[in-house]
C-alpha cells in the first residue's frame, strides 16, 4: 500500500492545533460565532484523525476510505474558514494561512487518493 509522506500526520495535527486556537477565540463570543466555531472545530480536527486512522488501515480500500473522509473534512473546514472571512467575524488576513493550508491539504489528500486508487486497478 502506498504510504503518504511521513510528515502528513504531523502537518494535519498542527493544522488541527491552529484550528483549536482560532476556535477558542470564537467561542468567547456568544451566538453565531460559537455555532461556527463548533462546526469548524469538528471538521478541522477530523482531518488529522482520519489521516491517523488511515496510517493503520488494514487494506488499500480502507486507506482510501479514511483519506477520502479526511479530504471531505478538509473541504468542509475550508468552507467554514471562508464563511468566517466573508462574514467578517474574523479578519481575512488572520485566516489567510489557514485557508492556504486547507487548500494544500485538499490537494495533497486528493493526489494520494487518486494515486492509491490507480495502484488498486
Amino acid at each position: 500500500m502506498e504510504q503518504p509522506k511521513r510528515d502528513l500526520p504531523e502537518r494535519t495535527f498542527e493544522f488541527a492545533r491552529r484550528i483549536v486556537m482560532l476556535c477558542r477565540g470564537l467561542d468567547q463570543v456568544p451566538g453565531t460565532s460559537r455555532t461556527l466555531a463548533n462546526q469548524l472545530l469538528r471538521s478541522g480536527m477530523s482531518i488529522g484523525a482520519n489521516v491517523e486512522e488511515g496510517q493503520g488501515s488494514q487494506s488499500r480500500a480502507d486507506f482510501v476510505a479514511k483519506y477520502s473522509i479526511a479530504c471531505k473534512e478538509a473541504r468542509e473546514t475550508n468552507y467554514w474558514l471562508r464563511l468566517l472571512a466573508v462574514s467578517e467575524m474574523v479578519p481575512e488576513s488572520k485566516l489567510k494561512d489557514l485557508l492556504d493550508e486547507s487548500h494544500q491539504l485538499i490537494a495533497i489528500l486528493t493526489s494520494i487518493i487518486k494515486s492509491t486508487r490507480k495502484n488498486m486497478e
